[in-house]
């Protein structure tokens, strides 16, 4: 099992919270609900809308990809989801694009539209990482040293790990 079909593994399981085997929307709203109260919003919040949005959107294209209609079994999510990896950011960007700009959003407590690496490790503490980790995570994804990290910047690094290109923990 190559490193790509091992995260999106962990990311089925982490998504299908009641263990049924299947991912419904519900499954991605409640994610999104989960993230948004955790950043301090509520999930009616204006952000936490933008992330459920996002969610509901990413259900949707792998529910099309897929060919499903309302789930999507482990091997529907593994043929979808790993056809918009490996088709690189021309068919990944489109799908997570929201969900990244909706977690930029919620982690940007200054408004400046960029996370810099405190607001990075408060995301990953989201996620259950540890602040020290976050930090050093975030000085790996800098690769400008910029500071701080666009939309664009942060869902290469998500690509590039669902790849393996990236060997830092962005599931929690």
């Amino acid at each position: 099992m190559t490193i790509a079909q091992e995260r999106l593994e962990k990311r089925f399981e982490k998504w299908d919270v009641n263990g049924d085997g299947v991912l419904e929307l519900s499954d991605f709203t409640t994610e999104a609900a989960n993230i948004a109260r955790a950043f301090g919003e509520t999930p009616e919040s204006a952000k936490g809308v933008q992330l459920r949005n996002g969610f509901t959107e990413m259900f949707e294209k792998l529910a099309d990809k897929a060919g499903a209609s309302g789930q999507i079994n482990r091997a529907q999510f593994l043929q979808a989801a790993g056809e918009v990896v490996k088709g690189g950011p021309a068919t990944f960007n489109p799908v997570l694009g929201p969900v990244t700009k909706g977690i930029v959003a919620l982690a940007d407590k200054n408004n400046d539209g960029v996370i810099d690496e405190a607001e990075f490790a408060a995301w990953l503490g989201v996620i259950g990482l540890d602040e020290q980790a976050g930090r050093a995570a975030f000085q790996q994804i800098d690769a400008d040293k910029s500071g701080s990290l666009s939309e664009d910047e942060l869902l290469e690094a998500v690509r590039q790990f669902h790849t393996g290109e990236l060997d830092v923990e962005l599931l929690g």
